[in-house]
Order: C-alpha cells, then sequence, then structure tokens
C-alpha cells in the first residue's frame, strides 16, 4: 500500500503534505505496512531502549526512573534533569564527563536530550571496569556492546549493521523499518528487557514530554513501550500482543508522526482517536491550521 499521506492545512488549504513508511511484525512476520517496510533508515534515538539493556544487566541497583533516563531524549524538565543526577550519582559520575557535548544554545551537557543516555553509558563503564573517557568512540567497548544488543534484538549479523554518528557523539545505526519493528516487538524477551520496558512505561514522561507521540501513546494505552528518534522516526510494541511498530516521515518531519501513528494503529483495530488530529496554533495561541491523515 501506499504510504500514509499527512496533510498540513491553514485555513482549509493543504500547504504541506508528508509521507509516512509504516510497518507492524508480530512473531517474526509482517502483518500490515503501509509505504516501504524495506526502507533503510538510522535508528536514532529509537535504539535507547536496547542501548540500555548491558547496563540493566550490569547494575542491579538502578531503579525503574534510572533505566527510563537512560532511555530518554529528555526536554530538560526539572524532573528529568533531577533524574540524570541521579544516575549520575549512582554511577558515580560527574556531569563534566558526559560527552554528549552542547545542544543548541545550552550552557551545560547535562540539558542536552541525551544526557540520561551518556550518565547511563558511564554507569555501565564504572560497573564493567573500563575506561570513561572516549565512551562515545566507535571502538570503545560501550559502543561494540551497543552494536551487539541491537544486531541481536534485530537479528542481524553485527557486521552488517551500517554506523554512523548519532547527533549527541556516539553510534547509530542503519536498519530497514522492519527489522526496527522486529526488534521492538522482542524487546521483552530479551536478557533485561523486561526490566528497561516496565521501567519506560512506568515514567513516560520522562522519556521525551507532554506532546510527544511516544510519551503519549503510553500515557494513552496501557503496555504500550514506545520511543521515538530524530528525523521523523518512531517506534514501538505493545507487551500484551507482542506487536512491534516502526514509522518514518520520508522527509524527517516528526510533526507527522502523532497522526501517522494513529492512522496506523486504526487500520491495526487499535484506534487512538486521541491524536488523530493535531491543532496548529500561532503566536497568539489562535488555532489556525491542523495535521491531518487524507489517506
Amino acid at each position: 500500500m501506499d504510504p500514509i499521506r499527512v496533510l498540513v492545512r491553514r485555513g482549509g488549504t493543504a500547504e504541506a503534505v508528508h509521507r509516512v513508511h509504516a510497518v507492524a511484525v508480530r512473531g517474526g512476520a509482517v502483518v500490515a505496512e503501509r509505504g516501504d517496510a524495506t526502507l533503510v533508515t538510522f535508528i536514532r534515538s529509537s535504539a535507547k531502549p536496547f542501548q540500555a539493556l548491558p547496563l540493566a544487566r550490569a547494575r542491579d541497583d538502578l531503579d525503574e526512573r534510572d533505566l527510563a533516563i537512560a532511555s530518554a531524549s529528555h526536554l530538560a524538565a526539572p524532573a528529568q534533569l533531577e533524574a540524570v543526577r541521579a544516575l549520575l550519582a549512582k554511577a558515580p559520575a560527574g556531569e563534566e564527563e558526559l560527552e554528549c557535548g552542547l545542544a543548541g544554545d545550552s550552557p551545560a551537557p547535562i540539558l542536552h536530550n541525551c544526557s540520561g543516555k551518556h550518565a547511563g553509558m558511564l554507569a555501565l563503564c564504572r560497573a564493567r571496569g573500563w575506561p570513561s573517557a572516549g565512551y562515545r568512540l566507535a571502538d570503545h567497548p560501550v559502543q561494540e556492546a551497543a552494536r551487539v544488543e541491537l544486531a541481536a534484538a534485530a537479528e542481524v549479523p553485527p557486521g552488517e549493521l551500517v554506523a554512523a554518528v548519532d547527533g549527541c557523539g556516539v553510534l547509530t545505526f542503519a536498519l530497514p523499518l522492519e527489522r526496527m519493528a522486529h526488534a521492538f516487538s522482542r524487546l521483552e524477551e530479551l536478557d533485561g528487557g523486561a526490566r528497561v520496558s516496565a521501567a519506560i512505561r512506568a515514567h513516560p514522561e520522562l522519556i521525551r514530554g507532554p506532546s510527544a507521540p511516544d510519551t503519549r501513546l503510553m500515557q494513552l494505552r496501557r503496555g504500550w513501550t514506545a520511543k521515538g528518534g530524530a528525523e521523523g522516526l518512531l517506534c514501538a510494541a505493545d507487551s500484551a500482543s507482542g506487536l512491534g511498530i516502526a514509522l518514518k516521515v520520508e522527509d524527517g518531519g516528526a510533526r507527522a508522526l502523532g497522526v501517522a501513528l494513529a492512522r496506523f494503529l486504526a487500520e491495526l483495530d487499535l484506534p487512538l482517536p486521541e491524536l488523530e488530529l493535531e491543532l496548529l496554533s500561532n503566536s497568539r495561541g489562535e488555532m489556525v491550521g491542523e495535521l491531518v491523515t487524507a489517506s
């Protein structure tokens, strides 16, 4: 089938269109798709639950909040920063050891949306006795562990994963959307996966923020684990049914993800009406447009 089309309408006139590819996998088989399920793209921050698996296995002193913030792309809200600092304290590690760099005009690395993941990587270094300097680099054991975890989850040879550098300096890997959905469908089965998934579901507010589709999906539907990624990517899984899904906005426009997710889930007889329509406001707070699916 064709990709899902998300229209951006202002005053009833469409001024932009986003094409969204989507796939659902259960039991190793594709059960639904829109667009190209074989589309290869980088998993970006949707990899964070898998990057947290070695940490979950190495540290039994971490609670759900620790594992959630290690899997998060936070917005530097007070509660989110408190969680990052708590994880750093348990590592133990200092803020100056974070290698995520600065995001935008932020004055400190801890404000970077990936600082929780980096705090988790420092905690893993402490647990394994690995040097922490350069933990973000390709030849460091932390990054090799991440490669192995993702490859095992997606059931592809580690050597076949195409690597690049993510926005926060660590490695990211390219996979077909179908393999991403497959990996998420298996997350609960992986060693440490049930613990990481439970932590993410327990603290959806830490994972991103109040308007983000991954946070909202988990708040609206019990049993779902969801994680978005840069350039319009969203992956999720339903713990009850073992269904894994992956959506990718072709042009990277993340604003299309919420309504596209609602459309795709509706086609799977899993309606999410709360996300079917997104209203657009101007600088005065006036409603001036909307995002809706056209097909």
